[in-house]
């Protein structure tokens, strides 16, 4: 076997054009590492920002080969490594370096590909219902007979997270610009899609009898804080998951006082591995068997070949698809 690979490289911060697909060193797994071969590695909101400068890799990973999620078969195992074999059909979550022929990981933050399902296709699972797993359920505790308001529905995490809230036994309401995205998550179990204008508080409050909701998994942001303060229930729990609309904004502490809500933010990227390792285990057992009865499924816009990543991110930075992007290897 070559010592090289290919992989998807950064030349420097900028836009698309600085995606060039090279020959460069195959990664060689440490202790407690599996180096796996990728069929497919999903595009994340995570990876423009960290093309244009803005988002610089964890300590540890590849500072100029983006990607934070794969797919693929296990191809060789660092000293120390227990529960995987070669062959083994696995995905993932990674600080980066996704977007190439082979890739490191933390053995413990792998977990199995749903059987049956191509891995191409899997490569679509692990960041964005990882990330809605993590916000709505584990820290949020959304329960069933509880509303979810999910801002930005069509996106990945927000496929995810209707699939997730629904099969939990939750009410789904979600916000778009988009009518179209609107009317696809619907097709997918969502109860209620309100077209983001600047009346869309009103219609949450309308669609709940004024009462509000009680999770918000906010992908958006700043903007669309202030509307959120007028629609989270009593007791509500509001979690920022994304910020691509701004980062600022004026929170009324009185507002949040007086319904005795909460409001926290979170990042999955930078946790150490051990909180990694538990949520892979969360996972395994409250999420990947939904795949399998066809509960749960990963929604995919479109596949790339590997060597047309410009392509991919100027289709992501459109705004135009819905659910997730991959890059096929």
């Amino acid at each position: 076997m070559s010592d090289m690979m290919k992989a998807v490289v950064m030349s420097g911060p900028g836009g698309p054009e600085v995606l060039e697909l090279r020959d460069v060193p195959r990664p060689e797994p440490g202790p407690g590492e599996v180096r796996v071969r990728v069929a497919s590695s999903g595009l994340n909101r995570a990876d423009l920002l960290q093309r244009m400068g803005r988002y610089p890799a964890p300590p540890g990973s590849p500072p100029d080969i983006l990607g934070l999620e794969l797919a693929g078969t296990v191809d060789a195992l660092g000293e120390g490594v227990s529960g995987l074999a070669v062959g083994d059909a696995v995905m993932g979550i990674l600080g980066g370096g996704g977007y190439a022929e082979y890739a490191l990981s933390p053995s413990e933050t792998l977990v199995a590909a749903p059987p049956g399902m191509s891995l191409t296709t899997a490569g679509a699972i692990p960041e964005v219902f990882m990330t809605a797993f993590d916000a709505a359920f584990v820290q949020e505790r959304l329960t069933a007979g509880e509303t979810l308001l999910v801002h930005a529905v069509g996106s990945g995490v927000g496929t995810a997270a209707v699939q997730l809230a629904r099969r939990a036994g939750a009410t789904v309401i979600g916000t778009s610009r988009t009518p179209d995205k609107l009317e696809r998550s619907i097709e997918l179990g969502l109860h209620h899609g309100v077209l983001a204008d600047e009346r869309w508080p009103d219609r949450v409050l309308e669609l709940t009898g004024g009462r509000g909701v009680d999770v918000i998994l906010d992908l958006v942001g700043g903007p669309y804080l202030a509307g959120n303060q007028r629609v989270v229930a009593e007791r509500g729990r509001h979690i920022v998951v994304g910020v691509p609309g701004g980062t600022d904004a004026t929170i009324s502490l009185r507002a949040l006082m007086g319904r005795r809500a909460s409001i926290r933010g979170t990042v999955l990227r930078a946790r150490p591995v051990a909180e990694k390792r538990e949520l892979a285990v969360a996972f395994v057992r409250d999420v990947l068997p939904g795949f399998a009865t066809g509960e749960l499924s990963p929604v995919v816009e479109r596949i790339f070949p590997a060597s047309e990543a410009a392509e991919a991110h100027r289709l992501m930075e459109s705004n135009r698809s819905f659910g997730k992007i991959l890059l096929q290897w």
